[in-house]
């Protein structure tokens, strides 16, 4: 069983059309891969020049400030708490994983 001249007229070009869509696609994932690292590269840059803990010297540091005024503690003490009561107004705090 062999090609026919037309069904190779047909065959040659579809093979050079496929093999210019896997270079594209694989240009387009190796562009892909380098934007990934990119960003981490920036993403890491940034982590690097932002503190990310504080630390128990910044609080020692602030309680000085505030003059240790013990009611003024506990009143911002309160003020915390009660920010992490606050529900959200659009938000649910149920998520249905059901079907």
């Amino acid at each position: 069983m062999g090609l026919k001249g037309i069904e190779l007229q047909i065959a040659i070009p579809k093979t050079f059309e496929a093999g210019k869509i896997a270079e594209h696609k694989q240009q387009q994932s190796q562009l892909n891969q380098d934007q990934a690292n990119a960003l981490m590269d920036r993403q890491t840059l940034k982590n690097r020049e932002t503190v990310l803990e504080t630390a128990e010297y910044a609080k020692m540091d602030s309680n000085k400030k505030n003059g240790d005024n013990p009611h003024q503690q506990d009143e911002t003490e309160r003020n915390n708490e009660e920010e992490k009561k606050t529900i959200h107004p659009y938000k649910g705090s149920f998520v249905d994983f059901i079907g």
